[in-house]
């Protein structure tokens, strides 16, 4: 076990980093936005809705990986932290490819539930959208801190950033669980 504090492994740049940070984040909420309302008419051959499972699956992924990590990180185990915390945001990335993809192959689909159940799918898919849409900022500036050696700083945004991003992780399978008995 690494009871030491890593290195730094990229040099502090917080205007730079502000810069690039906001434009990614910008251009991916404005790429999904965009991309989510058009829908391609394309015959793969296979159910274009495995998308929306391999979803579920990579955010359950992310879930467990953020636990895990937090559990490693508290015990001292700060290279396990950071190849779990890499791990995540790897996974992440793929989970945007893939949510791209569905929604551009399979479209919007309608919830069918009516009454305190379609509440609860309401309530649970719109914290989980807006949460989805503000925290990628939050978790890039969390990592920048990580990886330019700012600790102080990376644990007090990691405080912040852990509980929603876990929150968007384990919402994501819930909203599928949801909505994947209205898959057409």
């Amino acid at each position: 076990m690494d009871n030491t504090m890593l290195q730094a492994t990229m040099k502090e740049n917080d205007k730079q980093a502000k810069w690039l940070i906001g434009i990614f984040s910008f251009v991916v909420f404005a790429a999904v936005t965009i991309l989510s309302k058009y829908k391609l008419q394309l015959d793969l051959g296979f159910n274009v809705h495995i998308f929306a499972a391999i979803n579920a699956v990579i955010n359950s992924i992310i879930a467990v990986l953020l636990v895990a990590a937090v559990v490693v990180v508290k015990k001292g185990n700060y290279l396990l932290h950071k190849k779990l915390m890499m791990s995540a945001l790897i996974l992440s990335i793929l989970f945007l490819v893939s949510y791209i993809a569905h929604h551009l192959l399979a479209g919007e689909t309608k919830f069918g539930g009516t009454g305190t159940i379609k509440v609860v799918y309401l309530i649970i898919l719109f914290t989980h959208i807006f949460l989805a849409a503000i925290i990628l900022p939050f978790i890039l500036f969390t990592a920048y801190r990580a990886l330019t050696g700012n600790y102080p700083e990376h644990k007090r945004l990691a405080k912040i950033t852990f509980p929603l991003w876990l929150y968007v992780a384990i919402t994501g399978p819930v909203v599928y669980f949801f909505i994947s008995p209205y898959y057409i």
